[in-house]
């Protein structure tokens, strides 16, 4: 079961926290692709918690200077 508290934001959050395009967003929802994503009508929401494991998979590790 989902958590009642849970935040959704909408796609120019998402691009404006990830760093991709509008767009991209759009072509990856059109491909099956990319952040999972909930749509009720023509509204588009993505779950913050999928945002924020979305980007931190993506982390790069570097070794200390």
């Amino acid at each position: 079961m989902q958590n009642p508290h849970q935040r959704y934001i909408d796609e120019k959050e998402v691009a404006r926290i990830t760093g991709r395009g509008l767009q991209t967003l759009r072509n990856d929802r059109h491909r099956g692709r990319g952040l999972p994503y909930i749509k009720r009508g023509r509204s588009v929401r993505y779950s913050l918690e999928d945002v924020i494991r979305f980007m931190e998979s993506r982390k790069i590790a570097t070794e200390p200077i």
